[in-house]
């Protein structure tokens, strides 16, 4: 029975080896994790890695009897190491609430209390009080080994009460992880007081800060998310604010000769530039997806303005039975004016441009299509710029995608692909 006890713990130590590699590896390469996160897992699972190490190597040499010094030598920095690790919590938190160490009484008192411990750990090296090993290498506690280790459970406690009064200025998610590894293992540290399992001590520390990573890591991906489709909203605001001056300075002129020649139209087609005008600037100030109804409008309002100037030469189809579905802001108008402007020929063929959706099994399509020169122009990167930004807040807002494609009979398609999900 003592054999088979003794190679299970033997294989857990190996695979608690494996797991802390892989935790430190999985630091170091996730992208979405800030510095300071990716610094303090990394240097958290590289100590529980050590003492992981000191566990494993304590089970090879607690059958050799001349190994005594070398398994007091272990027994002394696996305790070291597995109490910086009931610390570590601490600073986390503080970090994660804009705190520092030097201020605050949590710090001070989590540390003096790791102090004490430390007085006890040393001072296992000169007497039995706290624990010993025999010259024949048999390991053994002493009588102030509870009281020895009770400064660890009060850090623990400490920590938790920590998170529940900066609860508000953590999320939700990070409160939780942080409740995942501090709770638990309070429990089993209270446990190993009383009853002698050290391995799976680390094997309880191992798992939950593996649960606790993962949380926290999926936190981060999310803000890492909001932070990606925050510069998309910005990038779009900038199309907005550089909307072409020239077609600006066309409008207005071409609005100030109307007044004479058709002042019913002067009228509307400067109604119609304040709705174009409106519903860009209002695209700047929205963080969610809008009706595709309101886009339309929007597309309709600029296409209106187009056609005050180009009159024949810009004719335009409408096919749009299917509006009930929702896409980013700044979608259609883009691909629209991207088609406006690279698809008029030097020619003096009009250009025909067409606008359809249609419902399929699974998603909503927006498409597109011109029988003018195109806009994808090798050596011309402002559509590729556009049309790059709209792909990205597509696939961040709602899991749409962009597609381009050469329309049959010359000209572009340009289709866009909004999931059941995300369209309503």
């Amino acid at each position: 029975m003592i054999e088979i006890e003794y190679n299970l713990l033997f294989s857990l130590a190996g695979a608690l080896v494996t797991m802390m590699l892989l935790g430190i590896i999985i630091s170091v390469f996730i992208p979405a994790i800030n510095r300071w996160s990716k610094h303090y897992f990394i240097t958290f699972f590289s100590v529980l890695l050590l003492c992981t190490v000191l566990c494993y190597l304590a089970l090879v040499f607690y059958r050799d009897p001349d190994m005594a010094v070398a398994e007091r030598i272990i027994y002394f920095f696996e305790s070291l190491s597995l109490s910086s690790l009931m610390v570590m919590p601490t600073v986390f938190i503080l970090h994660t609430c804009g705190e520092t160490i030097k201020t605050g009484a949590l710090p001070k008192v989590v540390g003096a209390l790791w102090l004490v411990y430390v007085a006890f750990l040393l001072s296992a090296q000169f007497t039995d009080v706290v624990y010993y090993v025999t010259d024949d290498n048999q390991y053994f506690r002493g009588p102030l080994f509870m009281l020895a280790m009770s400064p660890l459970v009060a850090v623990m406690i400490l920590n938790i009460v920590g998170v529940f009064k900066r609860r508000k200025k953590l999320t939700k998610q990070r409160f939780i992880a942080l409740l995942v590894y501090l709770v638990p293992m309070t429990g089993a540290v209270v446990v190993h007081m009383f009853i002698e399992a050290e391995l799976f001590l680390i094997f309880g520390m191992v798992l939950l800060a593996l649960v606790m990573f993962g949380l926290i890591l999926a936190d981060n991906m999310d803000q890492f998310m909001r932070q990606q489709r925050e510069i998309a909203n910005q990038r779009a605001g900038i199309m907005v604010l550089q909307m072409r001056p020239h077609f600006i300075s066309n409008t207005i002129m071409g609005i100030y000769y109307l007044c004479d020649r058709d002042p019913q139209k002067a009228k509307q087609v400067t109604l119609d530039f304040n709705t174009y005008l409106r519903r860009n600037f209002n695209a700047i100030a929205s963080e969610d997806t809008i009706p595709f109804a309101s886009e339309l409008e929007h597309t309709r309002a600029y296409l209106a303005v187009e056609q005050a100037q180009f009159e024949d030469d810009l004719i335009v189809s409408f096919d749009t039975p299917h509006t009930l579905f929702r896409l980013p802001p700044l979608t259609l108008q883009p691909i629209v004016e991207n088609a406006v402007k690279h698809g008029m020929s030097a020619t003096k063929d009009p250009l025909h441009i067409r606008i359809l959706t249609r419902k399929t099994d699974s998603a909503s399509e927006v498409i597109v299509e011109d029988d003018g020169t195109g806009f994808v122009r090798p050596d011309d990167n402002e559509p590729h710029l556009a049309l790059d930004n709209i792909r990205q807040r597509l696939s961040w807002m709602c899991g749409g995608e962009l597609t381009i494609s050469q329309r049959e009979g010359g000209g572009t398609l340009v289709k866009v692909t909004i999931p059941d999900k995300a369209a309503k």
